[in-house]
């Protein structure tokens, strides 16, 4: 399917950009999503009128997303979980408790955002973690897992 993309996407291509994509990404998710339109010639047209104030709003989301990851890089977020003799925690550290963590601190962050290489975390210890918060910026902060008595 042909698509004109509205915002950057990662591994497809940026703003602006028609591409071809299989059908049911496009109807599943990126249409859905608001990141892209059916390129018939009509919305390929009404683009070309928008397509300042979509780039002035892609712009400015970067910006945003660029300071919040200036005060974001280098952080250290404490997580405190059940924890075993030996450092094994009783169940995991995820995604969503670390994005949970950080918007008690007052940070915008959702669970998808949070990138963990090796899966859920399951012992004591600092581990580093990514954070996307636009496809072209990306925060490296630290997690502390401290364990509490079972």
């Amino acid at each position: 399917m042909q698509i004109i993309l509205l915002e950057k996407v990662v591994n497809v291509g940026n703003l602006g950009d028609v591409v071809k994509v299989k059908d049911g990404y496009a109807r599943n998710f990126l249409i859905p999503q608001k990141k892209a339109r059916r390129a018939t010639q009509a919305a390929v047209a009404e683009f070309e009128v928008k397509r300042a104030e979509l780039e002035k709003a892609a712009g400015e989301k970067l910006n945003a997303a660029q300071a919040q990851g200036d005060k974001l890089s280098g952080m250290t977020v404490t997580i405190s979980q059940k924890a075993g003799v030996d450092g094994r925690l009783f169940g995991s550290v995820t995604n969503f408790d670390i994005a949970e963590a950080l918007s008690k601190q007052g940070f915008a962050v959702e669970k998808s955002q949070v990138r963990l290489p090796t899966g859920p975390l399951k012992t004591t210890g600092e581990f580093p973690v990514a954070v996307a918060l636009h496809t072209d910026v990306i925060s490296e902060i630290t997690i502390a897992v401290v364990g509490e008595a079972a």
